[in-house]
């Protein structure tokens, strides 16, 4: 069984390698635009099993995992903010509130689809400018959602943060991956699980 992860993201990558079982990423293609009315978490969600359908497309025969992340601020969706403008914006909004960030996970054999979304709530400081810009210049956070890399200087942003899985909040639940692989046979803790037949 070929495990695939539908993701080209380096911060995936990295955490799927936690669990020490053999992988391969492959990019998936879709359009990432919310639908109209569509609230942050049914974005996540969709977009998660939207991966997974693609990939599976090309590799009818594996196990795939696909995940996606949504920021939350106000019921309204926030993206990866793709500039430094983008991303000083976001963060000076941000400043004093709390931000709600969805990470979707879906799993599927092509046959069953199993999905599970992981809510983590992250209060941020009051930031200055300076601080904001010193934070920006140094980890230039223009690919994550939410510009908030909370694996490096981004967990210096945050007062507080609630979640169920630590993993989640940088871009894939492992608790919940385990979980789902465990039900189609593939066990972290047994790597012969993956060579069955």
């Amino acid at each position: 069984m070929t495990l695939i992860l539908a993701s080209s993201s380096p911060y995936r990558r990295e955490l799927l390698q936690r669990l020490q079982l053999p992988f391969q990423c492959c990019s998936p293609e879709i359009d990432e635009q919310p639908q109209p009315d569509e609230s942050p978490r049914d974005l996540a969600r969709r977009l998660a099993v939207e991966k997974t359908r693609r990939i599976l497309a090309d590799f009818p025969d594996a196990l795939v995992i696909g995940s996606d992340q949504v920021a939350d601020f106000n019921g309204q969706a926030i993206g990866k903010p793709g500039s430094h403008q983008a991303a000083q914006a976001q963060l000076q909004s941000f400043s004093g509130h709390t931000v709600l960030f969805h990470t979707a996970v879906c799993v599927s054999d092509g046959k069953q689809f199993l999905l599970e979304e992981i809510p983590t709530e992250c209060r941020f400081l009051p930031l200055s400018a300076a601080q904001i810009q010193y934070y920006l210049e140094t980890e230039q956070p223009y690919d994550t959602a939410g510009s908030a890399k909370a694996e490096a200087l981004g967990i210096a942003l945050m007062d507080s943060m609630r979640s169920d899985d630590p993993s989640a909040l940088i871009g894939l639940p492992l608790m919940a991956v385990c979980r789902m692989l465990r039900t189609f046979g593939v066990d972290p803790l047994n790597p012969l699980s993956l060579a069955k037949p």
